[in-house]
């Protein structure tokens, strides 16, 4: 009751609840390790509040008011102290409380109680209404620090502190602990008496996996009451020395070049250790137990203990002697302390990479080749050299350059990737009888310069000899191409000019040259075999189709009798100029025009193969004969290539007329030519298009046209055949069919199914040649194995019954039963007349009765017909013949 009382008194103050809050931390801080919770107060549940430190690269406080360390650090014997600043973003509003951080003392022996010191806890100042100064409130929770060592072998659960208030006095209370570790995950590592408030832990704790707990301790009433605001406990795992070193690497590579001085940097190897490392269990040594190999010195590297980074120590690196090191490096923690410190160890390999400490330096001194001339991209000679240095590397790779001997740049020197090899190659050809041979100077280099102090000996540079082989060249001719100017026309036997050649053979023995033709596409040359004279064997002319631009080309060939052979080409071009040999063409041939005078003009264009001054402008005119030609026609003309021609009268009756023209060039001496011009005069429409059909008939029919309208009477003629090869046939398979296929076919006791043959009186045309008798066949050839009659006839010969003539008369119908009845009476092998017979079942109440009670030997006139009127349509003319009475 009087805390309830207590409560109501007091009025709500946005703020912290406190001016100073202390709070009890290791003395190792590790970065983002939570330290405590600082509360605030805030009666407006609506306000965002920002939390701010005045150190902030050693503290930050989170949104929840959680402070946590930014860096690790060690916490002093004195206590460090900054101030948690709440700032109101709204209203700007800031509110500032100190923070007291004190280190936990450190173990010394002392006794369990000294070691438990109680924590002074500051509770919120609290205003009450009788009274107008703020008063502190007296401290109400006492609680020692709690540090705890990972590995602990127990028994659990273990007692670690009693939690209690003052107001126990007075009142019943239950007190429990929140948090990780407690009712959070990991939950049930801490657990709390709800009556004493003793504190416990229930497991041994891992200070790697987890190095501090935080919770928060609740005292309430009976009733669930709060009695005291909760308190932040931190609980520190204390570390002890339970992992060893480990290296990140089980094999370290490093590399270092030979010749390296002492103090050259190589590598840093890197150990870690899972306990604290700002404690001792942590701190970490490196030390070289071994090298291999030991020479030039057993201590060619040392290691620096604290860093791990591996240095020389000693001169004598040689890549050529020793290529590697192995070292096996230790770390060790507790600061190296052999004793008591765990240790691990890994390998350290040093590769000694190669510098340019060794030059190039040639096997000989001279090296020989030869060369046929006029050889290109051939490898003449080897240059081989030798280097200590690594194969395949800058140092070794070696380079090949000419200081003299070579001024026109006709040779090149490559290397050979994998041998190293100097190839001396021909890169423009050589003429023997120019130069015989060659004296070159070659220096050898690699690919990067020389180390500092090195020197390139006189084997890095050697001379090659290199002799030049006579071969049969080939004969050239001079010029080439070569060009000649002639007027077409030229006659056939006329000598055009001489085309020799030269051979470049001055040091061989050979007879002279032999000329022959190659290529004349429009063969109007030939030269002589001996003396290369040219001479013509057509006229020249250059409208040809051979001659592109006025130029015709022509090909020779010229031969020595070498060994081997050899020959040369030559082009001959002669540019053929032009003289007036072609009279002008009217172009086109045909023209169409109205037979009225308007409109009538048709355009002609002049044509002439011929050039200027050979050609236009064109003069035209229409011969004085006939006389109708002037009289009908007029020409007139509008440029220097193209004229009019147009009817000179009003009317023209509509036909074809051959028009000539005559049309004379401007050469000198002029040409002329009468061109005939095809005119189809015809009726025009408004537009001057031509409309009666007989200007189609009059333009008569092209090459193209006859040879279409023939290809599509061959194929109708095609097609008609094959109609009437089909019906043919057709016709054919329908005489060869046969009735008696199956039992219900068989006519002398059966009705025969017919095509349908129509109902009219007009319908005589009918069909009567599928009443043939079915045993004129081949009995096995038209019925099938096991289609036979119940009553099988004995074995006899084959009677012959009357054949029906394919196309019969209607009216011998009558003959053609009675002569099959005469025959079935005369068939032995035929069953009874009056037997019973079995035929396929056709259903009761049918109104024919069976045939096999007709008496064969009665005539056809006594019998009664008329029920064929009963049977339909199909059997109307059967009625008609036979039932129609008298007639």
């Amino acid at each position: 009751a009087p805390i309830k009382a207590t409560c109501e008194d007091m009025s709500c103050k946005t703020g912290f609840p406190e001016d100073v809050h202390s709070a009890v931390v290791s003395r190792s801080v590790h970065g983002g390790q939570p330290l405590l919770n600082v509360r605030f107060r805030s009666c407006d549940g609506n306000k965002k509040i920002h939390f701010g430190s005045s150190e902030p690269e050693d503290f930050r406080v989170g949104e929840d008011g959680v402070v946590y360390a930014e860096r690790s650090f060690q916490l002093s014997a004195e206590p460090t102290e900054f101030v948690v600043s709440a700032q109101d973003k709204e209203t700007q509003q800031e509110w500032q409380m100190k923070v007291k951080l004190t280190p936990e003392p450190a173990f010394t022996g002392a006794s369990e109680k000294d070691q438990r010191k109680i924590e002074e806890i500051i509770f919120p100042w609290q205003q009450y209404k009788h009274s107008s100064p703020l008063k502190r409130q007296k401290r109400d929770w006492v609680i020692p620090p709690i540090n705890l060592p990972e590995n602990s072998k127990g028994p659990f659960p273990q007692e670690l502190v009693r939690i209690r208030s003052d107001r126990d006095k007075s009142l019943s209370l239950r007190y429990s602990v929140t948090g990780p570790g407690a009712d959070q995950p990991p939950t049930g590592i801490f657990i709390i008496n709800p009556i004493s408030g003793q504190l416990s832990v229930t497991k041994p704790l891992d200070r790697e996996q987890i190095a501090s707990f935080h919770l928060r301790a609740h005292a309430v009433d009976v009733n669930g009451n709060q009695v005291e605001n909760p308190i932040d406990i931190v609980i520190n795992v204390i570390d002890m020395n339970d992992n060893r070193p480990e290296f990140l690497h089980q094999v370290w590579n490093g590399t270092v070049p030979e010749g390296s001085k002492p103090g050259t940097y190589v590598m840093t190897v890197t150990a870690i250790d899972a306990d604290d490392p700002n404690a001792q269990n942590g701190m970490l040594r490196y030390r070289i137990l071994s090298q291999a190999p030991s020479s030039p010195s057993p201590n060619m590297f040392t290691i620096n203990n604290e860093t791990g980074d591996i240095i020389t120590v000693a001169a004598g690196l040689d890549r050529e002697k020793v290529q590697q090191y192995t070292l096996i490096i230790q770390a060790t923690d507790m600061e190296g302390n052999p004793t008591y410190g765990l240790s691990n160890t890994a390998t350290a390999v040093i590769a000694v990479t190669d510098v340019n400490d060794n030059p190039p330096e040639f096997t000989a001194m001279t090296f020989y080749g030869e060369v046929p001339e006029n050889r290109v991209d051939v490898i003449v000679a080897n240059l081989t050299v030798t280097d200590k240095d690594q194969p395949h590397t800058p140092a070794w790779n070696a380079m090949y350059r000419m200081t003299g001997g070579d001024p026109t740049g006709r040779f090149t020197i490559l290397t050979d990737p994998n041998s190293n090899d100097g190839l001396v190659t021909v890169v423009k050809p050589i003429d023997f009888e120019t130069n015989r041979m060659f004296v070159l100077t070659v220096a050898a280099e690699n690919q990067v310069p020389l180390a500092k102090g090195i020197q390139h000996p006189p084997q890095s540079t050697a001379t090659v000899s290199i002799t030049v082989i006579d071969v049969n060249e080939s004969p050239y001719f001079v010029p080439n191409p070569k060009l000649v100017r002639q007027e077409e026309g030229l006659m056939a036997g006329s000598m055009l000019t001489t085309f020799t050649a030269q051979d470049p053979d001055r040091y061989m023995q050979q007879t002279s040259l032999r000329y022959s033709k190659l290529s004349d596409p429009a063969n109007w040359l030939k030269i002589d075999p001996v003396n290369g004279q040219i001479t013509t064997t057509a006229v020249l002319d250059r409208e040809s189709i051979y001659v592109q631009n006025n130029m015709y080309n022509a090909t020779f060939l010229a031969s020595d009798n070498g060994i081997p052979p050899m020959s040369g080409t030559g082009t001959l071009q002669i540019y053929l100029l032009d003289i007036n040999d072609n009279a002008p063409q009217v172009h086109p041939k045909e023209a169409t025009t109205c037979e009225t005078l308007q409109p009538n003009a048709i355009n002609i264009t002049a044509v002439d193969p011929d050039i200027d001054p050979n050609a236009g402008p064109f003069a035209f005119e229409l011969p004085d004969t006939p006389a109708s030609i002037k009289r009908n026609w007029t020409i007139v003309r509008i440029s220097g290539d193209h004229a009019q021609l147009s009817l000179r009268i009003r009317f023209l009756e509509a036909g074809i007329y051959d028009v000539p023209i005559v049309i004379t060039d401007s050469g000198n001496p002029h040409a002329s030519s009468t061109s005939l011009l095809k005119v189809k005069v015809c009726q025009c429409d408004l537009n001057g298009d031509c409309t009666d059909v007989d200007r189609i008939v009059g333009a008569g029919l092209g090459t193209g046209a006859i040879i279409a309208i023939l290809l599509c009477i061959i194929i109708l003629l095609i097609l008609v055949l094959m109609f009437v090869v089909w019906m043919k046939r057709r016709d054919k398979e329908r005489q060869a069919k046969q009735l008696l296929i199956d039992p219900e076919d068989d006519v002398r006791d059966n009705i025969l199914k017919y095509d349908e043959e129509g109902g009219g009186e007009e319908d005589q045309d009918y069909d009567l040649s599928q009443l043939q008798q079915p045993d004129t066949l081949e009995p096995d050839a038209i019925k099938p194995v096991g289609i036979r009659r119940l009553d099988e006839r004995p074995i006899h010969a084959e009677p012959q019954y009357p054949v029906r003539s394919a196309a019969p008369h209607p009216g011998d119908i009558g003959d053609f039963i009675n002569e099959g009845l005469k025959a079935a009476d005369n068939d032995p092998t035929a069953p009874p007349y009056d037997s019973l017979l079995v035929f396929d079942y056709e259903g009761s109440g049918s109104t024919a009765g069976s045939l096999s009670s007709l008496n064969s030997s009665s005539s056809g006139g006594e019998q009664d017909y008329d029920y064929l009127n009963d049977w339909g349509p199909r059997f109307k003319k059967l009625a008609d013949m036979y039932g129609g009475g008298d007639d």
